[in-house]
């Protein structure tokens, strides 16, 4: 078992060196701008058409892993002291974990995503027939749905069982102290932390990025605002002072009344636009591709189109973009669920973030994707307008579209500020050991940093710089989670036989073994 080091509270060097790469990385952007741009292109462009097979076939075997844990014996563990009850009521946890999750992508992405492979470029169809409109949520809810949570669930649960379960410390690190000893306390431990570290300031800041680049092309499209970068960088910074005020707060003040914020905006917007909508085709359409998403997701899972080069392109610019998004923010979302999640058992825990966010999503890209697509049928250019600005472009055609899009911005700005207050809370956390309650100075440093990184990413890339460094970045730390994975199964393995073998031995197991051999004897 691992003691939790007293001195968690202090700042490591894990802390010195990850400060030290991203702040480099800033200055690269700074003075280097082109150069930066140029790096992470190439290495995108490698790594999508070389490890395009392999970000498939993990993020699938880390939603076949969790399956197995659901329906296994595992599942009866609970994460913390058999008599422990959760910390927070099952509204606020779904809250929580949802506006950690995904916040910003699914408000960015609700109406882009789905009318882009409707009317522009679908995965297998011809754009603008029904086979496209249906492609178009079946892909939308692959890429959101249960891979997507999965790979959160297991970084979440493997974090959440080491730290509540065995009393580690909060780090990636030592959840692999069953296969590493020892080491995880050295040199590799050190480098394990700090490439999840910085994997999480480039998810965090391309996130970021994106919610900034919103921002501003809504306030350009309903004003005579500049979509450019010096409005987002006066976006950030005004984002920024708003975090670390709610950081300020702590856990269980800011990030908590920011989520349950969070949750009210995005129902209001959401319950309007189901109503407001093309409402039966919404449903009818949610229902079908909801089948059709069930139906087709082995296959899916697996598609990498070798022979077809423009669907094999598609692959790379949606779904290798995706697993590796998700992958980059792991460290990040993964930390935040497992802090909030102790006394669950692990089945209920896997249960509730593999089902419920997966299905909220869903619902959320049928309600506004089938919106957009309802009007681009009707001859309005919804895919024409820029991506940061479809979902303000089909708001204003439905009723109060002023009123909903002023909304749609608050809510993006409360996710903003909840996505970043997490992640200050998260690399505090791992760069001063594991400690639950980091230095208020550790997050406001880190608050800065990431900041920082998704102004540089903007500038020198726009949202494909943000996409260049994600894709850049989940790659190392997606090595790590197949061996947090592995790690994970040796600790189930081996607490669950511990258990059998206490139980077996207690006096009234022997109590009723002795009567079952007697009434086996008569």
């Amino acid at each position: 078992m691992i003691v939790t080091n007293p001195l968690s509270k202090k700042v490591s060097l894990v802390f010195w060196i990850a400060i030290v790469i991203s702040t480099l990385s800033v200055i690269w952007g700074v003075l280097s701008p082109e150069n930066l741009k140029g790096v992470t292109s190439t290495i995108r462009n490698f790594i999508s058409v070389h490890f395009g097979w392999y970000y498939l076939l993990i993020v699938t075997l880390f939603v076949l892993f969790c399956l197995f844990i659901i329906v296994s014996p595992y599942g009866t563990l609970k994460l913390g002291k058999a008599d422990e009850k959760p910390e927070y009521s099952m509204p606020t946890w779904f809250a929580m974990l949802f506006s950690a999750g995904m916040g910003i992508g699914l408000v960015f992405w609700g109406v882009a995503e789905p009318v882009s492979h409707y009317a522009k470029n679908a995965p297998t169809a011809e754009a603008g027939t029904p086979a496209a409109l249906q492609e178009s949520l079946q892909f939308v809810y692959f890429h959101w749905g249960l891979h997507a949570w999965a790979i959160y669930a297991l970084v979440a649960l493997t974090l959440a069982y080491f730290k509540f379960k065995r009393g580690a410390p909060g780090l990636i690190s030592a959840t692999l102290y069953p296969i590493l000893g020892d080491k995880v306390k050295g040199p590799i431990g050190k480098t394990i932390d700090v490439i999840a570290v910085f994997a999480t300031v480039v998810g965090v800041a391309t996130t970021l990025g994106f919610g900034a680049a919103q921002i501003n092309g809504g306030l350009t499209f309903l004003t005579d605002l500049p979509n450019e970068f010096w409005v987002q960088l006066v976006i950030i910074g005004i984002v920024t002072v708003l975090f670390m005020f709610s950081a300020y707060t702590g856990l269980s003040k800011g990030i908590k009344y920011l989520s349950n914020a969070n949750m009210f905006l995005a129902l209001l917007l959401f319950a309007f636009m189901l109503v407001v909508g093309p409402s039966l085709k919404i449903m009818n359409v949610f229902t079908d591709t909801i089948g059709s998403y069930f139906n087709d997701l082995a296959q899916m899972s697996f598609r990498l189109a070798p022979t077809n080069e423009e669907n094999q392109t598609w692959i790379q610019d949606w779904t290798v973009f995706y697993w590796a998004w998700w992958i980059a923010w792991s460290p990040f979302v993964g930390i935040f669920i497992a802090r909030v999640s102790r006394g669950r058992t692990i089945r209920e825990f896997l249960m509730g973030v593999l089902i419920v966010p997966p299905l909220v999503s869903f619902l959320w890209f049928a309600t506004f994707g089938m919106s957009a697509i309802n009007l681009e049928q009707g001859g309005s250019d919804i895919a024409g307008l820029a991506t940061e600005q479809a979902l303000f472009g089909t708001l204003t055609e439905y009723p109060l579209g002023i009123v909903t899009s002023i909304i749609a911005l608050c809510l993006i700005g409360t996710f903003f500020v909840t996505s970043a207050d997490s992640a200050t809370f998260v690399l505090g956390m791992q760069s001063t050991n594991g400690s639950l309650n980091p230095p208020k100075t550790v997050k406001f440093a880190w608050g800065v940093v990431q900041s920082s990184m998704a102004a540089i990413l903007l500038y020198t890339g726009g949202l494909q710089g943000l996409q260049n460094a994600l894709i850049t970045a989940a790659l190392p730390f997606s090595v790590i989670m197949l061996m947090m994975m592995y790690s994970l199964y040796k600790a189930l393995a081996e607490d669950k036989a511990i258990l059998i073998d206490k139980s077996s031995k207690s006096p009234s197991s022997t109590t009723d073994e002795q009567k079952s051999n007697q009434s086996m004897s008569s």
